[in-house]
């Protein structure tokens, strides 16, 4: 939800007269959440569509885009397109990024599987569990549930 959205409601809540009132006199109205859906809405939340914009193209081992891709390939093509630079293999992403715990993740952070100390794949978090990713050869990008917990995340800077 945007903050234009949450107006109403929040008038609602104050009171048409005080949000009016505050108006009138050139105040502004402090919109819970709204500073921090500013600040996502820069370089992660670009590449998270850029990525999704992509759905359908077939995956190839190595590709980089424009029209297909391997896993890490997605997400360098989409945050280089998002206006952010990243090593090319899903290792060297996640030693580039700053790591978060689940529980701070966000749409637009790096998704990265693990086996034991190794990192195979990476995907874009889109909220909800899910991630857009490019998963292997005969498959296409997509939006998935994530399906294991052995993951951790990174967040692009």
């Amino acid at each position: 939800m945007t903050a234009l959205n949450r107006v109403p409601s929040l008038m609602a809540r104050a009171g048409t007269a005080s949000a009016l009132t505050l108006a009138a006199v050139g105040g502004t109205i402090a919109v819970p959440g709204a500073a921090s859906e500013a600040a996502a809405a820069g370089p992660a939340t670009k590449a998270l569509r850029i990525a999704a914009s992509k759905k359908g193209s077939p995956y190839q081992w190595g590709a980089t885009g424009p029209h297909r891709f391997d896993c890490s390939g997605l997400t360098l093509y989409s945050f280089k397109k998002a206006g952010k630079k990243l090593p090319r293999t899903a290792a060297q992403q996640y030693n580039k990024t700053r790591h978060v715990s689940a529980g701070n993740r966000r749409a637009g952070d790096l998704v990265f599987f693990h086996s034991g100390g190794y990192v195979y794949h990476v995907g874009i978090y889109a909220g909800k569990g899910k991630i857009w990713h490019a998963p292997k050869t005969g498959d296409v990008v997509r939006l998935q549930k994530i399906w294991t917990r052995s993951v951790s995340y990174g967040r692009v800077r």
